[in-house]
């Protein structure tokens, strides 16, 4: 039995709909954030030395972390041919890059966004709001909008080319993508004018196992 150790607002919805799509039995151990940090509690740390989620234990010991790895290892002893493509074919190599490229690339700018959105509307002395607000703003104009931006339309020329992340089908490339489209859409500026990204965001929320996910997890709010 697999067994998640599910922090809400997390990475770890990833995972609960990865078992979802595989029709695998597992069970959740919840987690909540502390409402002032939105850092994940102590408790975590017991299961994996840096206390965050997603982690997912199995009854002989073994314990995962990091999405990317969780996925691909969960499909390698799992999925029995499914969620990926077949080895030495194009598209494998595809699912292996953006397996890679959510947390490598793309979450990158997007955290930084969040961090220095915060700043700005942190409270601080009055005579220093000026100063983080203007810090802040130099930050994003200069780096953080203009790698989002960058990012964002090369993803959308990406789904030009197919309907999924690695080819035609489907795969756990999309499940790990989910997360930095989705928070490109709550704070980094997808819309409309990236219609392929738009269109994929409604492909993946009108999955059954999607929607199983998100009411075994609870509500979602991209937080971290």
């Amino acid at each position: 039995m697999l067994t998640v150790h599910h922090l809400n607002n997390s990475r770890s919805q990833r995972v609960l709909w990865l078992l979802e799509e595989l029709e695998l039995p597992y069970e959740i151990v919840h987690y909540q954030r502390d409402p002032q940090t939105m850092l994940a509690p102590a408790s975590l740390r017991a299961v994996h030395p840096l206390g965050k989620s997603p982690v997912v234990t199995t009854d002989d010991g073994l314990a995962l972390a990091e999405s990317g790895a969780i996925i691909e290892t969960v499909i390698e002893r799992f999925g029995q041919g499914r969620l990926a493509p077949a080895a030495g074919t194009p598209e494998a190599l595809r699912y292996r890059y953006w397996l890679h490229f959510a947390e490598g690339s793309a979450m990158s700018p997007l955290l930084l966004k969040l961090v220095f959105d915060r700043i700005e509307t942190a409270k601080m002395p009055f005579f220093a709001k000026p100063i983080a607000k203007a810090i802040a703003a130099k930050a994003k104009g200069a780096f953080i909008n203009p790698n989002i931006v960058g990012h964002l339309n090369f993803m959308e020329g990406e789904l030009s080319k197919s309907e999924w992340f690695a080819g035609d089908e489907f795969s756990g490339a999309d499940i790990q993508m989910s997360f930095p489209v989705e928070a490109a859409q709550a704070r980094g500026g997808l819309d409309a004018k990236r219609p392929k990204l738009m269109a994929y965001l409604e492909r993946i929320h009108a999955r059954p196992a999607y929607k199983r996910a998100l009411e075994r997890g609870g509500p979602y709010g991209l937080l971290s």
